[in-house]
């Protein structure tokens, strides 16, 4: 885990790089010039030598989907491959930070630099403020090294981007990785599904169940021509297995091809469908149990094995299997 000796630093948009407008706080170019300005009154001995890069249009990371994903995945291969680059630094709003960071540790399998995320809770030179600390933190912790694979840095803390999530939006610890059970079998990954398969985008949805969700409410949602959904279902793995009209969607959907994915919507739990028999229910009509994983990285992992062009049976397969420590301590 060598200092980097050609970071590219990546902006994206975000709350780091926000200026005020007539509507509120916008993102902003020009902020290289600002980094370097703040830089100058930094430790510097401790900072790698960086070129920087502004990923086009600028957004508001609430905006970010899928298309965002391949497109900041295929800046970071071409910077690596084609650049020279060996580490890459994100800068990226909040709101979807967790859920970048956890498709691109998906997307990016294999590829042997660091990358990182960071954003901050308020914009850079706010006094007192998180933008600065997180966006040089970060740097020094690359500067220190930092082993290849997709991080999330985040108040002083360097975070697996496969098992973070978002728990406040009124602090500056707003990004933690809570305990969840881990155990699955450990992969090897081959060239199916690592960075060199190319990707393309597909239609992935969640639903959380809940006691008043209807097998109407599924089939609209699956009529959307959803090609894999990620359900979040109680406690250890169960749901409404009494229902028949529900399951009966769900076995359909899965029978035409729909990969169906389970996780716990416990902000602590993990899935084990042979505890009750709602569980092993679920179980029967299709859905492959992804552990104790976040919803954004069964999301993301769903997303980059199914944008692989995969068979359903083969995307149910990597899916109960550990790719990059989201499923195995």
């Amino acid at each position: 885990m060598a200092t980097p000796e050609k970071l590219l630093v990546l902006y994206t948009g975000g709350t780091i790089g926000m200026q005020m407008s007539a509507d509120g706080l916008a993102p902003a170019s020009g902020f290289e010039a600002r980094m370097r300005t703040q830089q100058a009154s930094e430790n510097g001995s401790e900072l790698p030598q960086w070129t920087f890069r502004e990923l086009l249009p600028l957004i508001d990371s609430a905006n970010m989907n899928p298309g965002h994903w391949l497109a900041l995945r295929d800046e970071i291969i071409a910077a690596v491959q084609a650049d020279g680059h060996d580490a890459v630094l994100v800068l990226h709003g909040t709101d979807t930070l967790a859920y970048s960071a956890a498709a691109l540790s998906f997307l990016l399998l294999g590829l042997d630099v660091p990358v990182v995320l960071t954003g901050a809770m308020q914009p850079a030179g706010v006094a007192g403020g998180d933008a600065w600390p997180n966006l040089f933190g970060a740097m020094r912790a690359l500067y220190r090294g930092v082993a290849p694979g997709v991080h999330l840095y985040f108040n002083g803390q360097l975070l697996h981007g496969a098992r973070c999530s978002k728990l406040r939006s009124d602090a500056f610890d707003a990004f933690q990785v809570l305990p969840r059970q881990r155990q699955a079998e450990r992969a090897t990954v081959d060239a199916r599904i690592d960075f060199r398969q190319p990707r393309q985008a597909v239609n992935i949805a969640v639903l959380p169940l809940h006691p008043a969700v209807q097998a109407g409410h599924l089939q609209a949602l699956l009529a959307s021509g959803v090609q894999g959904l990620l359900l979040e279902c109680y406690g250890s793995g169960t749901g409404p297995a009494g229902d028949e009209q529900l399951m009966a969607v769900l076995r359909e959907a899965h029978q035409r091809g729909v990969v169906l994915a389970a996780i716990s919507q416990c902000p602590q739990g993990h899935v084990q469908f042979g505890v009750y028999a709602a569980g092993s229910r679920l179980a029967e009509v299709g859905l492959v149990s992804c552990g104790g994983m976040t919803r954004e990285a069964a999301l993301g992992k769903l997303f980059a094995l199914l944008g692989a062009g995969l068979p359903q049976t083969e995307v149910e397969h990597w899916l109960a299997r550990d790719l990059c420590g989201e499923m195995s301590d």
